[in-house]
């Protein structure tokens, strides 16, 4: 959205000038006022003390161990004189935050879009509304806010966010006709809306002790120091009334870096409220007329009738802002999650709170070890002082002379007390594994804790990530997808003509951070190597360990792989045509074998016919002969002879032709059994 172009050309000179705005009088507050301010104080001033009560000394403590800060309450005993601190917690929350920033933007988009079937406006393209979004984002550096806040939850144990909105002022090159032939050189001012992610320290967060998130609290407080200027800038704006803000605010009670001396000057303190308040506070005088009275009692009436509002204070009186939530959801911009989850509390508890037991016995055990090695190391001497010489200064340096009256080895003897073995550093590496056991990270070396590595890796890299899982879940269902749900909103209000009001669905796509990846890939790599190269399964594995890696070129790659194991259209329709004419081939062949057949039974059934009709011929032909010639007088014995001979001969005929038939027989036998196996 674009609201005006100034040009500055290559003279200098602005095109455009805004006019000197007036200046009026200060803002004289109501009364209303003045009892809306009274209800945000009281109400913020009792939460500030239960915070400081509960929790400050905690958050402060936690800080410490974090930045590798020493003070003298952290000492395990008096005679302690070593300050040297452990890494350990440092190394905790600085390995699980990146596991869990990792998992969150890892794989570039953090979020998708999917429409709802439910929309009555139609289908939205949702493609170009999630591209708007993150090059959004990416301008009002999302990504930035986010991580620190992830770190935040870390140190502190809950991670708090502030959603503002406002217009933003950009320069971007120009060029403008100037004549036929000449061109201006110089930039064009663009206003766009700006959805900002400011992080929050829990030490400058107030909140209703009564509620266990944002929206169950009657309202939520930031408190900040803020630089006059903006103050100013913001007077002149209109976004705060016109009123003196008079003297600096000089207390540092919110002051983070923990430095003994703060800058004092210029600043003020900053009151937000987000929440709830009496609605004839924040309601013009002609609409409070219209609300009915209800009775009185003096417990509730200030909470009967109460409306959304922001509610800003300076210097904890002065009113600059109260108006009801312009926001259209009617939502608060304040977002909270916890790191790990402490039920029915808003507050939750991070990677500090676990480990600090066992930092100060880590560092209990490292400074012990430290004491003793300097008792050791540097000797202590004793002396006659009635034999050195009057005045002398005595010291002990490496190539130090001293003048004596006697014989040096009765006048000077070093001493010491006891002995330095070690022990304490072997405790102190117990302890710094027994921590990073309470936080579920890893060692410096990159590897899980010690009783990990005893047991069986595998298991605890499994629980380590199941750790990180249940973080992340917290994150994205409590902060990262409400986010960009009011993020969204306040687009699609205050920048209609680029987010049209549309009803879609956010979901979050963080999958896996680096420890859970290198596992997961190990497992699939593992696979791959069982089933083998040829297996058809290994493809789809394959892309899984691309989509999975942290390449630059992973979308290419997996394009690549996706086009590899498609079939080329040319080469299955060749395909197709080889296996069309080899189906016809052996069609072929099969009625050529059936036709074989067919006809090798008909052959052996011609013989079966002509073998049964053999023996009547053979019969007639043998009654011929043997009435024919016979020899006078020995016409019976002649006959009888001729009837063996013949009946000799027609048997053997008989079992020619039987084994004639056997044969064919099995051949077309042979021949069908073929035929059916093909």
């Amino acid at each position: 959205m674009v609201d005006k172009i100034e040009f500055t050309g290559n003279t200098g000179q602005v095109v455009d000038e805004v006019p000197l705005v007036e200046e009026t009088a200060y803002y004289e507050p109501t009364e209303n006022d003045k009892e809306l301010t009274a209800f945000v104080v009281d109400h913020t001033d009792r939460w500030r003390d239960y915070r400081n009560q509960n929790h400050l000394d905690n958050w402060n403590k936690w800080e410490r161990v974090w930045r590798g800060i020493w003070e003298a309450g952290d000492k395990s005993r008096e005679s302690e004189r070593s300050k040297v601190i452990s890494p350990a917690t440092q190394q905790a929350i600085e390995t699980r935050h990146a596991e869990i920033m990792e998992a969150i933007f890892g794989q570039g988009e953090y979020f998708d879009i999917k429409d709802d079937i439910n929309d009555q406006n139609g289908a939205v393209d949702v493609e170009k509304l999630k591209k708007q979004l993150y090059e959004d984002f990416g301008q009002d550096k999302v990504r930035k806010s986010i991580d620190q806040i992830a770190l935040l939850a870390e140190i502190y144990g809950t991670g708090i966010g502030e959603i503002t909105v406002s217009e933003v002022k950009q320069y971007v090159p120009m060029t403008l006709p100037v004549g036929s032939d000449q061109v201006a050189y110089g930039a064009g001012e663009k206003t766009r809306v700006s959805v900002k992610l400011n992080p929050v320290n829990p030490k400058n967060f107030l909140f209703d002790p009564n509620g266990v998130d944002v929206n169950d609290c009657m309202g939520v407080a930031i408190e900040r120091y803020v630089s006059i200027h903006k103050i100013a800038a913001g007077i002149a704006s209109g976004k705060y009334l016109n009123v003196d803000i008079g003297a600096m605010y000089e207390s540092d009670e919110l002051e983070s870096t923990q430095e003994v001396t703060n800058y004092q000057d210029d600043k003020v303190l900053l009151l937000t409220y987000y929440g709830l308040v009496p609605r004839e506070y924040v309601t013009s005088e002609e609409f409070a007329e219209v609300i009915p009275e209800a009775d009185e009692n003096e417990d509730t009436e200030d909470y009967e009738d109460m409306v959304e509002a922001i509610v800003v204070i300076a210097n904890g009186s002065l009113l600059l802002k109260a108006e009801e939530s312009p926001y259209m959801m009617k939502d608060r911009p304040v977002l909270t999650y916890q790191a790990d989850t402490v039920p029915n509390r808003l507050l939750g508890r991070g990677t500090a709170e676990k480990a600090y037991n066992m930092q100060m016995a880590v560092d209990g055990s490292m400074r012990s070890h430290m004491d003793s090695l300097a008792l050791t190391v540097a000797p202590m001497m004793a002396m006659d002082a009635t034999r050195l010489p009057r005045g002398a200064k005595f010291e002990v340096k490496p190539g130090k002379a001293f003048m004596v009256n006697g014989a040096p080895n009765e006048i000077l003897m070093p001493f010491n007390f006891g002995s330095n073995d070690g022990a304490a550093m072997n405790t102190s590496k117990e302890f710094e594994r027994m921590l990073l056991m309470a936080t579920g990270t890893v060692d410096s070396a990159g590897q899980v804790s010690q009783v990990a590595r005893d047991t069986n890796m595998d298991m605890a890299t499994a629980t380590m990530i199941k750790k990180y899982k249940r973080v992340l879940t917290n994150f994205q269902e409590d902060f990262l997808i409400p986010f960009i749900y009011k993020a969204a909103w306040r687009f699609m209000q205050f920048d209609p003509q680029r987010y049209p009001s549309v009803d879609v669905k956010f979901l979050p796509t963080a999958t896996l951070g680096i420890i859970a990846r290198e596992y997961e890939q190990k497992q699939l790599a593992f696979l791959i190597q069982t089933l083998g190269a040829d297996s058809p399964l290994t493809p789809i594995l394959m892309q899984g360990v691309v989509k999975n890696s942290s390449l630059s070129n992973r979308e290419e790659m997996l394009e690549g792989m996706a086009k590899a194991t498609q079939p080329d259209p040319a080469q299955q329709q060749q395909a197709q045509q080889v296996a069309q004419v080899q189906l016809a081939t052996a069609q072929a062949d099969i009625q050529n074998k059936n036709a074989e057949t067919a006809k090798t039974m008909a052959e052996a059934q011609k013989i079966a016919v002509e073998t049964e009709a053999v023996p009547k011929v053979a019969e007639a032909k043998l009654i011929a002969a043997l009435s024919t010639n016979l020899s006078n007088g020995n016409e019976e014995s002649d006959f009888n002879n001729r009837a063996r001979i013949a009946e000799l001969a027609l048997r053997e005929k008989d079992i020619d032709n039987k084994h004639q038939i056997a044969q064919m027989q099995l051949v077309s036998s042979r021949q069908t059994d073929k035929g059916n196996s093909e």
